[in-house]
């Protein structure tokens, strides 16, 4: 698949270079601003920043903008904010006559006709390599699975989710104590290299789409009920799903029937096997048992409380208390 600018209607001077695209970016969280900053950078004209409405955060409740949504008012670009791309926005965006709409995480689908508003089409970046990991929550879903790598694409969007042929695509191996925060950050600025030079490529009319092949394998969005964590499981089976749900939607367990959170925790490899959800303390670590190797607690958050080391956290608890977590 070839986009040209002659064929789709990409702006071109009168001595027959591309200017710049008119672009509309939509996204929401951290991990599109990288990408926004990019193509704000660039030789391309962002006209306009779709994200989500603002909304509570903290225990105070603030209304709070997204990370986009802040980056764009900085930047002084206009913003259309809605948490749904409705015909209303649609309309928005089309008066703008964009020649390309960009989309990073901005957690909505995009339909027609706003699918074929701008010239060029929508082109998404994705940070998985696909087909596999196609949805919301890629990166997590990864790490859980236990993937050595991903990546990162820049693909058409299409009416399927994330199935439209692909522009570039780009590896990065996953590490083996990384987290899926700490990996996000990684693929975010990665990717936005790569959606520059495709967007480029665009503009110069020499991007080439290639159709996704394989097996497709979906990644839905994780909720707090894929944090809980069962001790009878293989310790690196509860290691990646630590690391997966970190730092959202976050990995819990419960002592004494209050739940309470595990930010960070390692393979004890060469401790002695203990009873699944059983806790020790031995020379200042403490040590849950699993279906083999025990599992060492680094970083927890009880309720109502902030992180601290798991080590202080077990001396503050009375010795009465039970020391077996479910």
């Amino acid at each position: 698949m070839r986009l040209s600018p002659s064929d789709r209607g990409a702006t071109i001077s009168e001595n027959g270079s591309v200017s710049a695209l008119r672009i509309v970016f939509a996204g929401s969280p951290m991990a599109a601003v990288p990408s926004l900053d990019a193509l704000i950078e660039s030789r391309h004209e962002v006209v306009a920043v779709v994200s989500r409405e603002d909304s509570p955060v903290g225990r105070k409740r603030v209304l709070t903008p997204t990370p986009v949504a802040a980056r764009a008012a900085d930047a002084g670009i206009d913003r259309i904010l809605a948490d749904r791309l409705t015909p209303d926005v649609g309309e928005q965006i089309a008066a703008l006559t964009p020649d390309l709409g960009v989309i990073v995480a901005y957690g909505g689908l995009v339909r027609e006709p706003l699918l074929s508003a701008p010239r060029l089409g929508w082109i998404n970046l994705h940070f998985s390599l696909l087909p596999r990991w196609r949805g919301a929550a890629p990166v997590q879903h990864a790490i859980m699975a236990g993937d050595e790598r991903t990546g990162v694409n820049v693909f058409q969007l299409v009416p399927e989710l994330d199935a439209g042929p692909v522009f570039a695509e780009r590896a990065e191996p996953i590490g083996r104590f990384q987290t899926s925060g700490a990996l996000l950050e990684r693929l975010a600025v990665l990717g936005a290299t790569t959606l520059v030079d495709v967007v480029d490529a665009l503009a110069d009319g020499t991007a080439v789409a290639v159709e996704q092949t394989g097996t497709p394998t979906l990644a839905p969005k994780l909720n707090s009920a894929d944090g809980v964590i069962s001790w009878q499981e293989e310790a690196i089976m509860i290691d990646r799903r630590i690391r997966a749900v970190t730092p959202e939607p976050g990995a819990s367990t419960t002592l004494d029937g209050e739940r309470f959170k595990v930010l960070a925790a390692a393979i004890a490899h060469h401790e002695a096997p203990m009873a699944p959800g059983s806790v020790a303390a031995s020379a200042g670590r403490i040590l849950v048992g699993t279906a083999d190797t025990p599992l060492e607690l680094l970083r927890v958050q009880p309720a109502g409380k902030s992180a601290m080391d798991a080590a202080a956290w077990w001396r503050g608890r009375q010795s009465s208390e039970s020391t077996v977590l479910a």
